[in-house]
């Protein structure tokens, strides 16, 4: 998984990862959410920051995704500061106002219900708290023939080649077309109840990092 990331992406989203735990402007102390957070690499990021007052909670779907997090975090130290759930980030079970900060990295886009998932994570954040979703979005005009070209037949290629699995990097392609552009996200995450809401076009608008606000 990681090493796909990495060769579908050559080695941007480590970038994009970056640029959004740098945006979220943690403190030590803070409470984190990383939904989606697969094998933790954000939270790793988090857990340092927040340092030993802090916590992050490190959330997925995906029970494997999450034992592979879960040894990240260990080996990294950090597990004294850190915890993981497995959760439906369309009803999570955490509490009204539970987190300073909730991210959300190439996860939504897998989400059935996109408008749910949203108010939810309205919910668990406190007064002030800060949402981040970090996603696949609708690339510029001048570089979307390309980038399709690129989607639909070199992706699904490296998915066979490396993963020996064609059919998820297909599906890749094909859910990024119909996720929501940047616009309508944002209208999306008022909707949900977020203040202040914008976003930040990464590669050309490949990605693009949204933040919303509970005020």
């Amino acid at each position: 998984y990681d090493i796909m990331n990495d060769l579908m992406s050559c080695g941007l989203h480590r970038l994009w990862k970056r640029y959004t735990v740098n945006e979220a402007a943690v403190r030590p102390g803070n409470v984190v959410l990383d939904l989606a957070g697969g094998t933790g690499d954000l939270a790793l990021a988090f857990a340092k920051r927040v340092g030993a007052e802090g916590h992050v909670v490190l959330a997925d779907i995906n029970a494997a995704m999450l034992e592979q997090g879960r040894k990240r975090l260990v080996d990294a130290g950090v597990a004294g500061n850190s915890s993981i759930a497995q959760v439906d980030a369309q009803n999570l079970p955490f509490a009204d106002g539970s987190f300073d900060v909730v991210t959300m990295a190439f996860g939504l886009r897998n989400v059935t219900d996109k408008d749910a998932a949203l108010r939810s994570i309205y919910g668990t954040l406190n007064t002030g708290g800060k949402a981040m979703i970090l996603e696949f979005s609708e690339a510029h005009q001048s570089i979307k023939p390309a980038y399709d070209l690129y989607s639909f037949k070199v992706l699904p290629a490296l998915g066979k080649l490396v993963a020996r699995d064609a059919d998820s990097y297909q599906y890749l392609a094909e859910s990024i077309r119909v996720h929501p552009d940047q616009e309508t996200l944002k209208t999306m995450m008022t909707d949900a109840g977020f203040e202040r809401c914008r976003y930040h076009n990464l590669a050309g608008g490949i990605v693009a990092l949204h933040i919303g606000y509970r005020i």
